[in-house]
């Protein structure tokens, strides 16, 4: 990693710099894609420790691999946490056993078609009126925002609380989210924010243990979900407390914990991060925001462009099991990955002018940000239509809502595997 930086930030020599974290790479990251997918599609990270793999072909293969390139540290911490945070987690009994996003197991089979089975194509058609329903309620409180400031926050008042609603109903675990659980949609959202600072984020250690308080507070609150577990309830629980491994034996506590944790998070976080940076694409085309409300199809390609583009979990993490080749680098036994999501939506060998948003575009679902294989995002179709749906009810019923600030002064979110806006404040046009 020899060379001196240049005043651009890269080091003579080729060998490219990318700080994951800082607000420039945050802001545009596509610059940095476009460098390490031309110099070094296999980037050593010395920040963090991690293989940067940033060209389609080899994310993709990476990805059809399970056995070579293993999902165990998917959920680990980036950094080293603080002792008085590890006190917190330590207090709570916080751990994530393999389930879902790392489990590597035969045991992951099992409780993905349990989980898919949830969220399966019928049951998101049948919730889509609902996401309307819910849409056009957020959107009255929008409206009342509006008539009393002149302004509102989109994330605050629509894409955060939206799909933590959703997610909760197609669980079967909106119940206990309500009144009295001490888990409002509020709370919730905090121990989700928390949780993924804490992990995928860089907090300065100061801070760590304030995070690791909400993640252990979140983690005690599921670990009461799992102690009314019992086979027969209807929704996740049920299923969790029925459900036997390939061996026979019944999910510990833990693993049930494990699986809603990752499913709550999952189903606010990445979902709710999508809608924001969609509505903020859309509303900065003000010629493409009324006819996303009107014309067919267009909420359903544009968004499918989005997702293509600008992914709201842009990298996820692998870690090889033997000494493998990847394009022209050898890496040892349990070198850990960074898989690059977001770059491989722009690489140019896959995608012809990739920084244009092209609606129909074609292979416009062969983009990567779900994933593929084993582990595919299971609540692909469930983001895909609160999407569209969210996207033309919103244009439909508020053609003339504009951002109020540009684009630059909003602030985003940058975490390793996740970006998005943090506000989306919006006005109406008085034209």
């Amino acid at each position: 990693m020899g060379g001196e930086r240049t005043a651009t930030g890269e080091r003579t020599g080729g060998c490219p710099v990318v700080d994951l974290f800082s607000a420039d790479f945050t802001a545009d990251p596509w610059p940095a894609f476009a460098r390490l997918q031309h110099t070094a599609p296999v980037h050593h990270d010395p920040a963090t420790g991690l293989w940067l793999v940033s060209r389609y072909g080899d994310v993709r293969r990476v990805l059809l691999d399970p056995e070579r390139f293993r999902p165990d540290n998917t959920l680990d911490a980036v950094v080293r946490m603080s002792v008085p945070a590890l006190r917190h987690l330590a207090a709570a009994g916080f751990a994530l056993p393999p389930t879902l996003a790392n489990n590597g197991t035969d045991r992951h089979a099992g409780l993905r078609r349990l989980v898919s089975g949830l969220l399966s194509g019928s049951r998101v058609a049948a919730a889509a009126p609902l996401v309307e329903r819910l849409t056009h309620r957020h959107l009255d409180a929008v409206e009342a925002a509006l008539t009393a400031h002149g302004r509102c926050d989109l994330v605050a008042t629509l894409t955060r609380d939206l799909p933590f609603a959703v997610m909760l109903d197609l669980l079967g675990l909106g119940a206990d989210a309500g009144a009295g659980t001490g888990a409002d949609l509020g709370t919730l959202a905090r121990w989700n924010d928390a949780s993924l600072e804490l992990f995928w984020g860089r907090p300065p250690r100061a801070r760590q243990p304030g995070l690791a308080r909400l993640a252990a507070d979140f983690f005690t609150w599921l670990g009461g979900l799992a102690d009314r577990a019992e086979p027969g309830r209807p929704g996740l629980l049920g299923l969790l407390a029925a459900h036997r491994h390939p061996d026979g034996t019944p999910l510990g506590r833990q693993e049930i914990i494990a699986v809603c944790y990752f499913m709550i998070i999952a189903g606010q976080a990445t979902t709710g991060q999508m809608l924001a940076t969609m509505l903020r694409r859309a509303l900065h085309d003000t010629a493409l925001w009324p006819r996303l409300g009107g014309e067919p199809g267009l909420a359903r390609a544009w968004a499918e462009e989005m997702l293509r583009r600008e992914p709201p979990l842009t990298a996820w993490r692998r870690v090889t099991a033997a000494p493998v080749r990847i394009g022209d680098t050898d890496l040892p036994a349990g070198a850990p990955l960074l898989l690059m999501l977001a770059a491989t939506g722009s690489d140019p060998d896959v995608f012809d002018a990739p920084h244009a948003l092209r609606p129909g575009r074609p292979r416009a679902r062969d983009h990567l940000s779900f994933g593929i294989g084993r582990h595919r995002c299971p609540g692909a179709a469930l983001a895909r239509m609160e999407a569209r749906v969210v996207l033309r009810t919103v244009s439909r019923r508020c053609p003339t809502l504009r951002l109020a600030r540009p684009l630059s002064e909003e602030p985003l979110l940058g975490l390793l595997s996740f970006r998005a806006p943090t506000r989306v404040t919006v006005r109406l046009d008085a034209g």
